[in-house]
């Protein structure tokens, strides 16, 4: 783990910091960084109350932006593997589809809406690059405590 993951890292915890606090969803915060300069971001709720972290930052970028194919993005949390809402495609999937390399999360999804996230897993099996920074976790639950996070 890099000083520079760390620092991205934190500047998501900080944009997780800022979603409306809502019962039945995660507080998630998302920065895209590509060349060492932040790109997008994103935060749960940030546009509608729907609106995932990673969606939001990659809905503020072209879908063929190049930087794309060199950017990582920063997650607070495990990127979602399915939605509740249907007509929105989870985060794995977006991210995917925008063709992003690498993937730092802080904290693995727990089950607590979804029995078994297996976001980290669908990333890995499609080539993307997943590090974890389990010493931020807690920082990155912080926003999160109203939560069941079993």
């Amino acid at each position: 783990m890099s000083g520079t993951d760390q620092q991205w890292m934190r500047r998501a915890i900080e944009l997780a910091r800022l979603c409306p606090t809502a019962p039945g969803a995660f507080s998630v915060g998302a920065v895209i960084v590509a060349d060492g300069v932040e790109i997008a971001t994103g935060y749960s709720r940030e546009s509608d109350p729907k609106v995932h972290a990673e969606e939001a930052a990659l809905d503020k970028l072209a879908a063929d932006d190049p930087r794309l194919a060199r950017a990582t993005i920063y997650s607070t949390l495990e990127p979602c593997s399915e939605r509740a809402t249907k007509t929105r495609l989870p985060c794995t999937d977006r991210i995917l589809r925008a063709g992003i390399s690498r993937v730092v999360i802080a904290w693995r999804e727990p089950a607590t809406f979804v029995a078994d996230c297996v976001g980290v897993e669908k990333l890995l099996q499609s080539g993307v690059d997943v590090t974890e920074l389990p010493d931020l976790a807690q920082d990155a639950m912080e926003m999160n405590r109203h939560l069941d996070l079993s």
